[in-house]
């Protein structure tokens, strides 16, 4: 008996676990299910999309075979060929430009790391609160105002010969210069972007987090600083993309990178195509900048009219 009660205990709850699951996945799909309006919605916006995009591209080989066209059939076109766009001195000039590349990627890479670190500190720094945090909140305004309004060549003057000219560090290569004047430079445009993130989280934010117990640093780490950055990420690519152009300044330090490699061969050659290639690296090296701002604010919107599906 007692065998036979627990075998209809185990059916009973079997049954009552599949019925559970049951309504769950009915739950699951019924909030997956979207409405005729929403599909309706859908439609038209893809079919605008395809207009949209078809207009686009009609328009631009228009107008780009219209700039050709007026191009190769002005009187000096012959001339600029030779001297801009010469396939002789492009290819004798791809392997020397490409390896001083690798050096403008260097120091990009690092001066990256030490941007996102050093501006996070400013950018924390000025929105401490309290009168005793006064004199950081001082020193990082004054740092952001000033260096913001000094030319980035300047900086690289400044830094890649004056520091080097008071003989306190060790010879270093003239590419260490120009990252730290990178750093210094863009530190100051990325701190008022992230600033101005922190400074658009809603208070209440801060105030559930420290109800959570959580203290003054994992409020920041944990809830303010994700939001803050997720809401500046556009405007932070673009200073990103702006820093990946003027890494190749590092040259008036006599790096030799993309941009110096291509004035050497200029200065022998006495013909700019060089330069031209160079100016294709960089904009090769700013495509993967310009889509990832792309695919984020487009994921951005999405999730943005999740809450308008009806």
């Amino acid at each position: 008996m007692a065998e036979t009660k627990e075998k209809a205990a185990d059916s009973a709850a079997k049954q009552v676990s599949a019925a559970e699951q049951v309504s769950a996945a009915e739950q699951v799909s019924a909030a997956e299910q979207v409405s005729a309006v929403e599909l309706d919605r859908r439609r038209y916006r893809k079919k605008a999309q395809l207009k949209s995009i078809l207009v686009s591209l009609a328009s631009s080989v228009v107008v780009a075979a219209v700039l050709i066209y007026l191009v190769i059939n002005s009187k000096g076109w012959s001339e600029v060929q030779k001297t801009f766009f010469n396939p002789e001195y492009f290819a004798k000039a791809l392997p020397r430009v490409a390896e001083g590349l690798l050096l403008n990627l260097q120091v990009l890479f690092f001066a990256i790391i030490g941007v996102a670190i050093f501006a996070s500190l400013l950018a924390v720094m000025r929105t401490l609160r309290g009168a005793i945090f006064m004199p950081l909140r001082i020193i990082a305004t004054a740092y952001v105002d000033l260096v913001r309004g000094v030319p980035v060549i300047l900086t690289l003057y400044l830094v890649g010969f004056g520091i080097p000219a008071l003989e306190i560090t060790p010879r270093l290569d003239p590419a260490f210069w120009g990252a730290v004047a990178i750093i210094i430079c863009y530190s100051a445009y990325v701190a008022e972007v992230l600033r101005s993130g922190i400074e658009s989280v809603h208070p209440s934010q801060r105030i559930a987090a420290r109800a959570l117990g959580l203290n003054y640093g994992q409020t920041l780490r944990q809830v303010v600083m994700p939001q803050a950055v997720r809401k500046v990420t556009p405007a932070l690519m673009n200073d990103f993309v702006a820093m990946q152009k003027d890494v190749g300044l590092i040259s008036v330090l006599g790096a030799v990178d993309a941009i110096r490699a291509a004035q050497i061969i200029n200065q022998s050659t006495f013909n700019y195509t060089p330069y031209v290639l160079a100016g294709i690296f960089f904009i090769l090296m700013s495509l993967p900048f310009l889509w990832l701002t792309e695919w984020l604010n487009r994921r951005a919107r999405q999730r943005e009219q999740v809450g308008g599906i009806v």
